[in-house]
């Protein structure tokens, strides 16, 4: 069993990313907006952007900026390569600059992904 997570730097290749992986046998993922130290810390010191009463949404960058987080648990690990693979054909080479960063850690117990039987 494997926890795998994926740094995307092009957010207009989510639904083919995902689409792809699912192909490659992912069943399930989570996306989250992320964003890495290099886009803030440009940013520290005073910022004038900034409202009077700003809601956390003011802090970031417009989400189309954003990155994407993409994490998935197998429990087949015959299927890393494939979706290392069926990633590369989406964003390129994974060892060109801007394409993310993927991470592929062993795990040990994972709890709450059983499917549901209805």
């Amino acid at each position: 069993m494997s926890f795998i997570l994926f740094v995307l730097h092009n957010p207009e290749k989510l639904m083919d990313l995902l689409a792809a992986w699912q192909d490659a046998g992912v069943d399930g993922a989570t996306v989250l907006f992320s964003t890495g130290m290099g886009r803030i810390r440009p940013r520290e010191g005073l910022r004038d952007d900034i409202p009077l009463m700003p809601s956390l949404e003011d802090f970031y960058p417009d989400p189309e900026c954003l990155s994407r987080t993409i994490f998935t648990v197998i429990g087949d690990d015959s299927l890393i390569d494939k979706v290392v693979a069926a990633t590369e054909e989406i964003v390129g080479s994974l060892n060109d600059p801007n394409t993310g960063l993927f991470v592929v850690l062993p795990t040990a117990r994972v709890y709450g992904i059983e499917k549901r039987r209805g």
